[in-house]
Formats: structure tokens, sequence, C-alpha cells
């Protein structure tokens, strides 16, 4: 159902789909690590751009099935309808608040639904691990690096 719902909603291979899956990545990423990067805002949206670069070079790398699945989400996520009933955010991802994109991905988390609390957890996750595996990030965090063996 809600592939078919995403299907309707939004026709893949839609020219502005990939921007869509962008701006939510960007609004995730600036949930996710709110007070993680940096205070300059030239450099913070340079950082941004560049963790949607390596969120969306990860995902490129699983498997079909799940790409397929995540696109899927994001197709959802991207358009009015869903955003609202899935994440039951108002406004679009590119005009929404950190706040209010908090909100949202709280009401994921929280749900009762294992799809929604799935959703939660990849956009959460995914958008954690491709910063913080990322050795720019480290120094900010204070973590030196691995140690060589």
């Amino acid at each position: 159902m809600a592939g078919g719902t995403a299907l309707w909603l939004a026709p893949s291979g839609s020219g502005g789909e990939r921007e869509r899956h962008r701006a939510i990545w960007r609004a995730v990423t600036l949930a996710v690590l709110d007070g993680q990067l940096p205070a300059d805002p030239a450099l913070r949206d340079a950082e941004v751009l560049a963790q949607v670069d390596r969120i969306q070079a990860f995902v490129a790398t699983v498997p079909p099935a799940t790409r397929h699945e995540l696109s899927q989400l994001l197709t959802v996520l991207g358009s009015a309808p869903g955003r609202r009933l899935l994440a039951g955010l108002d406004a679009d991802w590119g005009d929404a608040s950190v706040a209010e994109v908090q909100q949202a991905l709280d009401r994921l988390r929280l749900s009762r639904l294992a799809l929604r609390q799935q959703a939660y957890h990849a956009l959460r996750d995914l958008s954690a691990v491709s910063f913080y595996a990322t050795p720019t990030s480290w120094a900010a965090l204070g973590y030196p690096g691995p140690t060589d063996i």
C-alpha cells in the first residue's frame, strides 16, 4: 500500500524527486546533528551539503532492495500528504525549523507503529553514521581517530 501510494504521489523518475530527497536529508541532518555542526552559517551549509552527499553515496552502496525501500520512504515523506500523515510535519522539509523536524522525528520514534519507528531509525542512523564516521568530523568532537596498530 505505501509503495503504491508513493508511486501515485510522485511517479518514479520525476525530475524533482532527487531534489526532494536531498531536502529531506538536509532537514534531517540539521535536526539530528544540531549542536554538532559549525556555528558559522557558511561553514554549516557547506558541511550539510557534504553530509547529504555522503548519505547519498552510502545509500548507493546498499543492496538494491534496501535502496528501493529507502527511496519509497523518501518519496512518501517528500509529498505533502505523506509528510503530514507519516511524520506529522506540516511545513515542507525545506521550510521547517530544526525544532519542527526534531518533533517530527520524535513522533516517528515514539510511535506505536513499527513502520514509523523503522522510518525514524533509517533517517537518524544514516544521518548520524555518515557524519560520525567521517574523519573531518572527528577533530570537532575531540576524537583523535583510530590508533595505528
